[in-house]
């Protein structure tokens, strides 16, 4: 019917249209009334008669901030235009997804991505049905677990939450993966200090999770009041039902809807809609555990308000035939809609601006409260990854992600140098105090905003320096970045109301501490220091390439960062990539890999680091190696490699193997105080001492070539067990990839 009246209107449009080409009198008539309409400036009373004709139409009109506080429509977090449509109507889900439908049946998609799959009403069905669809339309035999279309969702997943296993998906796109991933590179002993440096640097003591309590609040009496309002007005009609809660003041209900989502452990729960299903455990967890953190936080605010609210989450009985689960359930799949986007804004895009001891864990997906891991999680980690979800993505940078993976891999160095990071840090802030300027009798940029700046700059440094002609181009980009990560920090400006004063004083401090003009005290300490932390940076990135390609999970690679890529949030890193210059690196690495022996190919490549092609190249020839075995990796088990010695905590493996093949892949991590000299690459014996790997039992005769160096190793025996030791697997190269060999 909403398609027919379109083609009707653009019908009578185009009718019309020709009737004022042919007639002057019908044209002159329809300007004139078009002028009155318009109303004249000055003179109020000229507009009536639009007024009167807005009025009348089946929608209202008003200024874009109302929305803010008065809402009746779901909308993409808080952006008006981008309405919501309900998906879980099988009319709605056919119409909405005809172009992928033609994608998928034309062989041109094999796959499908699901964004933001928290704000479905029902994600489980949702996915359902997305299954039934291709098992009906694409001839592709299902699973054994009901799949016939691969699936991906963007589920953010908390430090202890898992992702569902009766969701007919293959995983998720991945920011779980890239959240532990990053914490394997953190020094977690130092975890004290780096909270010391930071607390005392800016002033202030700030805990996470007050933190983003008070900033899901400020989203909820903000940009998304107008949500909690509709959610309040429906919890108060159902409380009017029961005379055990029609007492209940509106004002009350909204007030603990806000403090229960502001305390919620997840993005959301997953109740569904059929009277039939009961609330899962962990569901029923996570609920009581945001009501008795909201009870503690509210003690002025009766409980029994918010156990009326509990037990309606809960599909617990009210005793009240006026409160059957027909009656609550829009308020509860509505509530479970509505936890996602207030969380999403007041973390990712609120407290991840605000928190920055350590930035490089304010990640999609991170918890920055967390500060590094066991090995033993991350291994256990890979092998439930293994076991129950082997073709979810393993991404390390993406379109959405605040730092790209090698920004982090460098931030992540700070962690292990404590002593270094206080102390320059007291240097750069006393060379650049004269750079700040006061605003409003505040000096700008805050303590907490310099100290972003810092590992920014360090971050994204260019490799080689900054020269003259690229500085103003630096510059633009890291002013760009602080104006967004002011406003969505919403401290001393923000995007309903810019403080262009502020802004201006923050990126007139950048400029002159950027300054490549006249003798610069602050860049003379700056460069060297960030030299050190670019160089270490490496050595993470390229461990994290090993384990993105052949731990359990599939690779995904964003735009561009084949070779390093030191981007920033969008817009930062979705720029135009210059495609043409990699093929050209790609071909310039091929040719060297087809004129040099291998061992003097990686010492070209660990000389030559900063062009990037050391990257490239394990990225190629780990590649190579999945597709040679794409059984091995996809479906084969995940062992954690053992390690004795001095320098063990400083190396990490592990071993893939199926029934015919086996990899082991052994990397460095945490190598600042391995070798605090940073022109000296962590190879040799002098370096690992008696550092060994264990090797299992059924390994203990065999010898391994190093697909990286060619070499052939053999184990040694000792008296605790037989073993290769590193120093011998990183003689020539850092990193080794072993196949046994007979």
């Amino acid at each position: 019917r909403v398609a027919e009246r379109y083609r009707e209107k653009e019908v009578i449009r185009r009718r019309l249209s020709a009737v004022i080409a042919e007639n002057s009198t019908i044209r002159h008539f329809l300007l004139e009334n078009i002028r009155l309409l318009n109303g004249m400036k000055n003179s109020p009373r000229t507009f009536d008669v639009l007024d009167r004709l807005v009025s009348h139409q089946a929608y209202r009109l008003a200024y874009w901030r109302v929305a803010a506080e008065e809402i009746n429509y779901r909308r993409f977090f808080d952006i008006n235009q981008l309405a919501a449509i309900r998906m879980e109507q099988p009319e709605v889900f056919q119409a909405a997804h005809q172009k992928i439908f033609e994608l998928l049946t034309s062989g041109a998609v094999n796959g499908l991505r699901i964004d933001h799959v928290d704000g479905l009403y029902n994600p489980r069905a949702f996915l359902a049905q997305w299954q039934q669809w291709a098992a009906e339309h694409l001839e592709v035999q299902a699973d054994t677990q009901g799949r016939s279309l691969y699936l991906l969702v963007e589920k953010i997943l908390g430090t202890e939450e898992r992702l569902t296993s009766d969701w007919l998906c293959h995983g998720t796109t991945g920011y779980d993966y890239l959240a532990l991933v990053n914490q394997l590179f953190i020094q977690g002993t130092h975890q004290r200090q780096i909270e010391q440096i930071y607390s005392r640097f800016t002033k202030q003591s700030l805990r996470y999770d007050d933190l983003v309590y008070d900033c899901k609040n400020l989203i909820m009496t903000s940009s998304m009041s107008g949500e909690i309002n509709a959610l309040g007005h429906q919890l108060n009609v159902l409380s009017e039902r029961n005379r055990r809660s029609r007492d209940f003041t509106l004002n009350s209900l909204i007030h603990a809807i806000r403090e229960i989502i502001a305390c919620f452990p997840v993005y959301r729960t997953y109740i569904g809609p059929d009277p039939l299903e009961g609330v899962l455990d962990r569901d029923r967890v996570y609920i009581r555990l945001a009501v008795a953190r909201a009870k503690r936080r509210n003690p002025a605010l009766s409980n029994l308000v918010f156990d009326f609210i509990r037990d309606l989450l809960l599909r617990i009985p009210q005793n009240s035939p006026d409160l059957s689960w027909e009656v609550i359930r829009p308020f509860v799949m509505k509530f479970q809609q509505t936890t996602s986007p207030v969380t999403a804004k007041g973390v990712e895009d609120t407290a991840f601006y605000s928190y920055n001891r350590l930035t490089s864990l304010n990640e999609v997906g991170g918890e920055p409260q967390h500060f590094g891991i066991p090995l033993s999680t991350f291994h256990q980690y890979m092998q439930d990854r293994a076991t129950q979800w082997p073709a979810s993505l393993s991404t390390t940078s993406t379109h959405d992600t605040k730092r790209s993976e090698d920004v982090r891999a460098r931030i992540n160095v700070l962690s292990e140098i404590p002593t270094e990071w206080r102390q320059h840090l007291r240097t750069w802030s006393r060379l650049n105090k004269k750079a700040k300027q006061t605003i409003n009798d505040q000096l700008a940029p805050s303590l907490n905003e310099e100290y972003l700046i810092y590992q920014t700059l360090l971050g994204t440094w260019p490799l080689g320096g900054l020269s003259e002609p690229a500085q103003p181009q630096f510059l633009a980009r890291m002013q760009g970045y602080m104006v967004k990560a002011l406003r969505e920090a919403k401290v001393n400006t923000s995007w309903l109301n810019p403080d262009e004063a502020w802004e201006t004083a923050v990126g007139e401090f950048l400029s002159r501490i950027l300054s490549l003009k006249t003798s610069n005290a602050f860049l003379q300490d700056f460069i060297p220091f960030q030299q050190r932390i670019s160089k270490y940076g490496i050595y993470n990135s390229l461990s994290q390439v090993l384990i993105k390609i052949l731990a359990p999970g599939v690779p995904d690679f964003y735009q561009g960062t084949e070779l390093w890529d030191f981007s920033l949030v969008d817009p930062d890193n979705r720029q135009p990539v210059d495609y043409l210059y990699r093929q050209q690196r790609l071909s310039e690495l091929q040719h060297l890999q087809r004129t040099t022996a291998p061992l003097d190919l990686l010492h070209i490549l660990l000389q030559d680091a900063e062009s990037g092609l050391i990257k490239m190249y394990l990225t190629t020839t780990a590649l190579h190696i999945r597709k040679s075995h794409p059984h091995l990796f996809l479906e084969g088990l995940y062992l954690p490699l053992d390690f004795k010695g001095e320098q063990a905590h400083h190396v990490c493996g592990f071993m893939r193997q199926n029934h015919s093949n086996t990899c082991l892949i052994i990397f460095p991590r945490l190598l600042t105080n391995l070798i605090p000299d940073q022109t000296i690459n962590p190879l040799g014996e002098s370096i690992w001492g008696q550092t060994s790997m264990r090797l299992p039992s059924e390994f203990a005769t065999h010898s391994f070539r190093n697909l990286l160096t060619q070499e052939i190793v053999t184990p040694q025996n000792s008296l605790s067990m037989v073993g290769l030791p590193v120093g011998i697997l990183f003689q020539h190269f850092p990193f080794a990839l072993l196949e046994p060999v007979s």
